[in-house]
């Protein structure tokens, strides 16, 4: 192991964590640098003082079409945890279940036969919404990247943009679709909905966040010989002077110095700018990072003397709700004892409304709870009969970077100008919005590039995409 380069890693989040797993698979001698006092970065847990239970601040979601996530379960041992949902339930304001699933057709069609039942839209909203789809499958890009321009050319309805568009496309990218590229739309239907039939299905960890990054993968990482540090509060990155600058290592806020062959820079988009280098921090592509701008995404608790609904999840349509996970179910699926209280968590993404007091133009977190209440009486009438015991809001506000049009011209690669220098981050170019995915792909990238230059016989490491059905390779341009 003396023969293999050191590998500093500076940040414990999601890319972190996966360039290390990766590297420390090929016995790469690493250092992770943390410097909150858990792993997981935004993907986190945090205790409720008033239930003593462990509550994640997001409700992170993966999707069969993200492999790269799904690989990182199996390299540690995890992928049990990760359970896969074989439908989804939309449900509108008549109340009604609508059950997505696949049919016997092959993708692209493989869900058309659930959809055109949906009761919340009539068949001139889903025939408009058929003619979007096609639309999107042959047009690779649209004009000025501009999907609200694609929703007028293709002449979706209110209806469907409001019960569709909407509800799909803001949960899955955090912002208004005034604002959303073209490209990532149209990924989140291509990949996810209309090239493989398991591309959709939405999978769901079955422990806390913290129990997942700060327990398990933490845990898999010490076994592999990984010195984790948390409360690591990194300083500079150390450069020697040259014509080629190269890192040799960093400064802690201690005063330790810390030698590295490799670096990799795995923090959020605005706190990279305060450690990268300042030759590289004033040119492009980095002098863009300060320019990708931030969504928010609010997470309710509500727990219940009972259970208010035995469904897992539901997409909730017409609401200022967007999804229900029912807590209980989803980590109680072994547990054969009766709880003490029922939880569910309602996840509203893009919740830039929601403020810690109140004023004229924001709700506060209070008035939040009791909308959202509101309307889970009115989309669950047990509801009415339960005992609210406890409630609580929390807002992630930079939860996501803002996939807006211009935004593939600030995300840099994860390769520096500096070869020993990494970047890695959902915000990277990897060619995915914020998501879990995301993340692991930067990681990966950035610990493929350190085993390229290490004349690594295995440097590649990115997972095999799901292989689009022979109707959809004809169709999908």
């Amino acid at each position: 192991m003396s023969s293999q380069p050191h590998v500093v890693i500076i940040g414990g989040g999601l890319a972190g964590l996966a360039a290390a797993v990766a590297l420390a698979k090929q016995n790469v001698r690493i250092t992770l640098l943390e410097s909150r006092p858990r792993l997981g970065g935004r993907a986190t847990s945090i205790v409720d003082q008033t239930t003593g239970e462990l509550i994640d601040n997001c409700q992170h979601v993966n999707m069969g079409c993200c492999v790269n996530f799904q690989q990182l379960c199996e390299w540690t041992a995890s992928r049990q945890h990760l359970v896969t949902e074989e439908q989804l339930q939309f449900i509108g304001r008549d109340g009604v279940v609508n059950r997505l699933q696949n049919g016997w057709l092959p993708a692209p069609v493989h869900l058309s036969s659930a959809f055109t039942r949906f009761s919340y839209l009539n068949w001139s909203d889903k025939l408009c919404l058929a003619r979007g789809m096609w639309s999107l499958m042959r047009n690779p890009s649209w004009p000025n990247d501009s999907l609200v321009d694609f929703l007028s050319h293709t002449r979706q309805t209110t209806p469907s943009i409001d019960r569709f568009w909407i509800p799909v496309l803001v949960s899955a990218l955090s912002e208004d679709l005034a604002r959303i590229s073209y490209r990532y739309a149209r990924q989140v239907f291509v990949e996810g909905f209309l090239s493989h039939q398991e591309g959709w299905k939405v999978q769901l960890l079955n422990i806390p966040l913290g129990q997942f990054y700060d327990g398990i993968i933490k845990a898999w990482l010490q076994s592999h010989e990984v010195d984790v540090r948390i409360k690591a509060h990194v300083k500079q990155i150390n450069l020697k002077p040259d014509d080629k600058p190269q890192v040799t290592g960093v400064t802690l806020a201690n005063g330790e110095v810390l030698p590295a062959d490799h670096l990799i820079l795995a923090v959020s988009f605005d706190r990279v700018m305060s450690l990268l280098p300042e030759h590289l921090a004033g040119k492009f592509p980095y002098n863009g990072i300060s320019q990708i701008e931030s969504a928010p995404i609010t997470s309710l608790h509500f727990w219940f003397d009972r259970p208010i609904t035995a469904l897992r999840h539901a997409v909730l349509i017409d609401r200022k709700s967007q999804w229900m996970f029912n807590r209980t179910a989803i980590l109680d699926s072994h547990n054969s004892q009766k709880p003490e209280r029922y939880a569910y968590q309602i996840v509203i993404s893009n919740s830039g409304f929601v403020r810690q007091r109140s004023s004229e133009s924001y709700l506060s977190q209070q008035e939040l709870i009791e909308q959202i209440h509101q309307e889970l009486k009115e989309i669950w009438p047990k509801t009415l009969t339960a005992q609210l015991l406890h409630a609580r809001a929390i807002t992630e506000h930079r939860a996501v970077f803002s996939v807006v049009p211009e935004i593939d011209d600030l995300r840099p690669p994860q390769q520096t100008e500096i070869s020993n220098l990494q970047i890695a981050g959902d915000w990277t170019d990897t060619g995915w919005p914020a998501t879990m995915e995301g993340a692991v792909r930067s990681g990966f990238l950035a610990a493929e590039n350190i085993l390229s230059q290490c004349n690594h016989q295995n440097a590649g490491l990115l997972a095999a995409e799901l292989k689009p059905s022979g109707l959809s390779s004809l169709l999908i341009k």
